[in-house]
């Protein structure tokens, strides 16, 4: 379909790494005959993947006697605007979801209770290996993931010191140090790391992981945290019930993709199954 920069304070906020997936096709690729890029264009995979599910929604629509037959398809990837509206009442048809009721609802939240708290607070440092234009990410990786392994049981002056050694964020010349943050400070992508944890889950420390980011890979160490307040169910009831039929959304649309897939003549590249850009 026609398919934060972090704080001041040294990247806290920074948004989801788009480096990785960035191989290229190595042929032309088709679906049912229909080329998904011009002879001599090299397309990284994700890209044609994306032009891949957006096609073989074109012609599921024109199956359908939704769009023209005579409806040309383009080799950018991008849809005309009949195709796109096509395929919009193609997916209103083909994929319905019934309203999350009460019972659900009420299991996610006591499932999820700590993720509605507000006001909580994280005092964190970090230490970022910067994905730049050009750079081998596998290896950037492994170069974070050999730190973090050796500042897990290091103290807060020893994380200070390779922060001030290794670190590409500005916040390294003061040992890493972010200060105290609010999930809202952050880009989803870290905040996720650092709150909306359970109980057995709210880490003090290194955490176990690297967060991943535009901006490359964060080892992050919480200093302390200071808790929310719990939102009542009432308050969170319509979030929560939007968030449960976005999930069912998501699993129907990529049911759906599967089946499309299942009957079509794929050529040079694989769609085993529908992880598309198109579902995130």
């Amino acid at each position: 379909m026609s398919r934060e920069q972090g704080q001041d304070q040294g990247c806290a906020a920074p948004g989801g790494c788009g480096c990785a997936g960035k191989t290229e096709a190595a042929a032309t690729a088709s679906i049912n005959g229909v080329p998904l890029q011009a002879a001599d264009e090299v397309v990284d995979m994700e890209n044609l993947r994306q032009r891949a599910y957006s096609e073989l929604l074109r012609q599921a629509a024109q199956r359908a006697g939704l769009l023209a037959v005579g409806d040309v398809p383009s080799l950018d990837g991008v849809l005309s605007e009949a195709a796109s509206m096509a395929i919009e009442t193609l997916l209103e048809r083909e994929i319905r979801i019934a309203p999350a009721d009460e019972a659900a609802c009420q299991r996610h939240y006591r499932a999820h209770t700590a993720r509605f708290a507000q006001g909580e607070q994280v005092q964190a440092q970090h230490i970022l290996f910067a994905a730049t234009d050009g750079l081998d990410i596998a290896a950037l990786r492994q170069r974070a993931e050999s730190l973090l392994i050796s500042l897990r049981c290091e103290d807060e002056a020893a994380f200070a010191a390779a922060a001030a050694e290794y670190s590409n964020c500005p916040s390294g010349a003061q040992g890493g140090q972010l200060g105290w943050l609010h999930s809202a400070d952050c880009a989803p992508e870290f905040a996720a790391a650092l709150f909306a944890q359970d109980e057995a889950g709210a880490h003090i420390g290194v955490l176990p992981r690297l967060i991943s980011t535009r901006f490359g890979f964060h080892i992050v160490r919480v200093q302390d945290r200071l808790p929310g307040h719990i939102q009542p169910f009432a308050a969170v009831h319509t979030a929560i019930a939007q968030t449960l039929e976005k999930q069912a959304y998501v699993t129907a649309l990529r049911h759906y993709l599967n089946l499309l897939v299942a009957g079509a003549t794929i050529e040079g590249l694989s769609l085993d199954s529908a992880d598309s850009p198109l579902l995130q």
